[in-house]
């Protein structure tokens, strides 16, 4: 199975002398190809500013982060916002939808970016569009879409441009337990059927179950792994809830 992301022995510290934090401390692990790995900690733990790290928001101050074959520690302004628009797909918690596209044109907007050619955009747009069930909505403005249409539009966009790694920032935290659902469903889908490599950070259980392996991160460091493997969903679920038990968490905040 080839190998989409490294991130190798990695620290990052914040503030100046007399005054540091130790954000990250000395992370390791590797995803590859059509792995749906799910990232976990309390409030505090560091999980952010890994994700930050690897989506290329933030650096590293030691270590090497290599996604795709390239180490992206390395890249400067230019190569790493290309790299930024053709490796990777973004879904947040707030959609950041444009309100005066269409979900159509939304999605589209990834592809135009890249200058991929205008014969294949539409065919990839009702591909993606079919897969997250969100055909019936493509012609609508965010404004006229529920939440969690608007968030498999966003969804729709990361995936449509075919990139190396999905990163999801808590893609759950503003929708309702139906919308949640349905946005996961998806995830599943485009994880089976499209092979889509997904990196998904969340602070709550349900989310998490649907992840095939879970990395938990305590003060800066990975405290704990837990495989699924033949495990239920609900399985999977009450072992996630263990393992948050141990890290000082509240389990009413997990649900």
């Amino acid at each position: 199975m080839k190998n989409i992301l490294s991130v190798e022995k990695i620290e990052k510290y914040y503030g100046k002398k007399g005054n540091v934090t130790k954000a990250l401390d000395n992370i390791s692990f590797k995803v590859d190809k059509g792995e749906f790995v799910g990232i976990m900690g309390p409030s505090g733990s560091g999980k952010t500013t890994l994700l930050n790290c690897i989506s290329t928001i933030d650096n590293v101050t030691t270590g090497q982060i290599i996604i795709n074959d390239q180490n992206i520690t390395k890249l400067k302004s230019k190569k790493l916002d290309k790299f930024r628009r053709d490796e990777l797909g973004f879904i947040f918690q707030d959609f950041n939808l444009l309100d005066t596209l269409t979900g159509y044109e939304n999605i589209a907007l990834a592809l135009t970016i890249q200058e991929r050619n205008p014969k294949e955009i539409d065919g990839l747009i009702k591909m993606v569009a079919e897969t997250l069930g969100i055909s019936p909505v493509l012609n609508k403005y965010p404004y006229q879409m529920s939440g969690g249409q608007q968030q498999r539009v966003a969804c729709a966009r990361a995936i449509v441009t075919d990139p190396s790694l999905i990163l999801a920032d808590e893609p759950t935290g503003a929708l309702d337990s139906k919308s949640a659902r349905l946005l996961l469903e998806s995830f599943e889908r485009l994880n089976k059927e499209l092979e889509a490599t997904i990196l998904l950070v969340t602070h709550d259980a349900f989310t998490a179950s649907y992840a095939h392996r879970i990395l938990f991160i305590k003060d800066g460091k990975i405290f704990n792994e837990l495989v699924r493997g033949n495990d239920s969903r609900k399985e999977f679920f009450n072992k996630i809830i263990e393992v948050v038990t141990l890290l000082g968490g509240d389990v009413n905040d997990v649900f």
